[in-house]
């Protein structure tokens, strides 16, 4: 299993619901409900994704995150809601977030990290759209439409009223470092947070 999944498997209690957006190949829910008595859903787009979390297992609904949760699922429907390296690649992620928390008591979102050094230097140097191990297509050729740093995610945050609850910044194979922890948004090259909505006044 993916070393970011890993991670998030850390942050998710046992016997709890979790609903996967853009759940790929289903490793993930099949990873949990096996070793955490997990029950969940997945969605997914894609039909050899679906066909493989058929294979195992995995209840999945086909569907554009793009369009929402609304037809799907009511408030509180879940405890964890998860998009794992999908948040880039979404028209309205903004809008897709407030959905997390509308159907989940918390939400796990991982993305590539646009304020890496290395992003900046390409930028900064080349004077170019930076190609990374993180971010490894051309910009005509990318599926991340909304690129953002760990700046940027945690001020879209405070705007809408959501508390961060964990923090991750690792590096491309999800190794966590020092200067990760003291530099987030200058080193770490993939984001991982785990987050709620913001109670009361």
């Amino acid at each position: 299993m993916r070393p970011d999944l890993e991670i998030i498997s850390e942050w998710i209690q046992p016997g709890t619901r979790v609903l996967d957006l853009g759940c790929g190949d289903g490793t993930l829910l099949e990873h949990l409900r096996d070793t955490r008595n997990v029950t969940g859903y997945g969605l997914e787009i894609d039909d050899d994704n679906i066909l493989r979390c058929i294979e195992r297992g995995v209840q999945v609904i086909k569907t554009d995150l793009d369009a929402g949760l609304a037809d799907f699922f009511d408030e509180d429907s879940f405890d964890y809601v998860v998009m794992t390296q999908t948040l880039q690649a979404v028209y309205y992620p903004a809008s897709l977030l407030d959905e997390m928390l509308r159907v989940g008591r918390e939400g796990i979102v991982t993305f590539p990290n646009i304020g890496h050094w290395q992003s900046r230097l390409h930028l900064a140097l080349g004077g170019r759209m930076p190609i990374t191990r993180a971010l490894p297509s051309d910009w005509y050729n990318s599926s991340n439409i909304h690129l953002c740093s760990l700046k940027d995610f945690e001020e879209l945050c405070h705007k809408q009223r959501i508390k961060i609850l964990h923090r991750e910044a690792v590096d491309y194979a999800h190794r966590a470092s020092w200067g990760a922890r003291w530099f987030p948004n200058l080193l770490g090259e993939i984001a991982l947070y785990r987050f709620c909505r913001v109670t009361g006044s």
